[in-house]
């Protein structure tokens, strides 16, 4: 006789919250607002009146969604995780793609939900900007600091240079739809682009 199934443990109340926006965004991407919440009921594997009582309607879900999508905490992980004894090319081209995911992300779901600005933060969240914005640079100051003998600048110039670089590269509104890939920005940053005699002294 075959036994009968056993459902699985419910997921504890943050981690369920966790997976229904995880499931979100995608469609937030593909529909916009006009996702129902029997899509992400179903993308999620769970039952759409559980939908509503993690949240207490599809706005604040879509809202939860957009705030999880701006958090630079991810991104920040993945940057540390980059291992600084590869060679410079090879984690900066790395720290780029980090970056570039993270812009084409964003400006994808804005572009399907109608936004032409970031959502404005609370209060309370816009004393750590800053704060995330100096991780950021930390994190890609690290990089170019295991070979700044090889550079002619700053790290922390480098690490400014880079981020600036790996955006306006990635956004549709810049690139006209060729944005430049990361082994590109890696090599302008490092290599230039003008041509130079033997004689020149690189610049």
């Amino acid at each position: 006789m075959t036994p009968p199934s056993r459902r699985a443990p419910p997921l504890p109340p943050e981690a369920r919250r966790a997976s229904i926006i995880a499931a979100t965004i995608p469609l937030l991407r593909l529909y916009g607002r006009n996702v129902t919440t029997a899509q992400i009921a179903m993308a999620a594997g769970t039952a759409e009146g559980t939908l509503f009582r993690v949240f207490p309607d599809k706005e604040s879900l879509i809202q939860a969604a957009i705030a999880t999508l701006f958090d630079p905490t991810p991104t920040l992980r993945e940057l540390e995780s980059i291992d600084v004894a590869a060679p410079l090319r090879e984690r900066l081209i790395q720290a780029v793609e980090i970056l570039q995911r993270r812009v084409e992300g964003i400006w994808q779901l804005m572009s399907m939900l109608g936004m032409s600005m970031p959502p404005r933060r609370p209060e309370s969240e816009c004393a750590q900007k800053p704060r995330q914005d100096e991780q950021l640079y930390q994190q890609l100051e690290r990089l170019f600091e295991a070979s700044r003998d090889e550079l002619r600048c700053d790290p922390a110039y480098a690490a400014r240079v880079l981020r600036m670089m790996s955006f306006a590269g990635a956004h549709p509104r810049i690139t006209d739809g060729m944005p430049l890939t990361a082994a590109e920005v890696v090599a302008i940053l490092l290599d230039g682009i003008r041509r130079r005699s033997e004689e020149e002294e690189p610049c």
